[in-house]
């Protein structure tokens, strides 16, 4: 039995990543019936993308998010800096998929304000060849985090993440994260929004704060490269769901990723970049979608 949600955020997935927790994400979304999901940024890591490096299952999340859009799921692709190469399609619809740079959303009589949150991101506007690189360092650190967490599973101790504990530790990193969040807090406040939903900083979080009289929620959907997290909403209540490994090993195969399914050789991802990967899927969509309507 599939878990029904009105709306789900995912964001900072970095398909394309060695960081990326393909498999994870896949199993989630095969255990969800969704009315409307929001990709809110880094989906596809066009930063770290690599024409040799581009797994089945990262191409199986992509595939199963196509399926679940031609089966009544609103998918709203929200760019971030990772995938900034698709600003310049911004506003194109095909279907039920939707490429947008921010979202509003009116629920419950309440005003959402939804974007990825690069535009606080000091380094990204004013030194983006710096925070390309900062990319690379991550990624190796992710890498290397991957090695360590398999002995880590096979000696029968716990996983960690080391990205996770160094921004934690650090100072300037917890600074960073507290004026985001305080930032996108005022500015909604400010634009006279109730809540307001981001990515980008990979940290989870739910919390209300009253000013000057306004209340504002700030919601932040995590990532699926160290908290393997997501926003769930539904009953009129928002909540954050975290992947737990232990959830799916005793669950229906359907939630299995096949380890013998073959991809076509027209999904073959190692003759296109990410970009034309994300148009090619959304032409497809617009095709299934008309023969679906004939």
């Amino acid at each position: 039995m599939k878990k029904e949600l009105d709306i789900v955020v995912l964001s900072d997935v970095h398909l394309g990543t060695y960081g990326c927790h393909a498999k994870e994400l896949l199993q989630y979304l095969k255990s969800i019936k969704v009315g409307t999901l929001i990709l809110n940024g880094d989906f596809i890591d066009m930063w770290q993308f690599r024409k040799r490096y581009f797994p089945r299952e990262h191409l199986q999340v992509i595939q199963r998010i196509l399926k679940m859009s031609t089966k009544g799921t609103k998918v709203y692709y929200i760019t971030g800096n990772h995938d900034d190469l698709l600003r310049r399609y911004t506003d194109f619809s095909s279907g039920n998929i939707h490429l947008r740079d921010k979202m509003i959303l009116h629920l419950n009589h309440k005003k959402y304000w939804i974007f990825h949150g690069d535009v606080f991101d000091l380094t990204i506007q004013y030194s983006p060849y710096i925070a390309k690189l900062g990319g690379k360092g991550y990624d190796l650190l992710i890498r290397l985090n991957r090695i360590i967490n398999n002995l880590r599973t096979a000696t029968g101790r716990p996983r960690m993440s080391f990205a996770k504990k160094v921004k934690n530790r650090v100072k300037e990193a917890i600074k960073f994260i507290a004026d985001f969040e305080q930032t996108a807090i005022r500015l909604a406040r400010e634009e006279g929004f109730d809540y307001v939903i981001c990515g980008h900083i990979h940290r989870p979080q739910q919390r209300t704060v009253e000013e000057q009289g306004k209340t504002v929620t700030y919601l932040n959907s995590g990532d699926w490269v160290e908290n393997l997290t997501a926003l769930e909403y539904q009953n009129g209540q928002w909540s954050v769901y975290e992947y737990h490994e232990a959830d799916y090993k005793m669950v229906s195969p359907r939630l299995q990723v096949d380890k013998q399914e073959v991809v076509d050789d027209e999904d073959r991802t190692d003759k296109v970049s990410p970009e034309e990967l994300l148009l090619q899927i959304m032409n497809r969509n617009e095709k299934i979608t008309v023969l679906g309507g004939s």
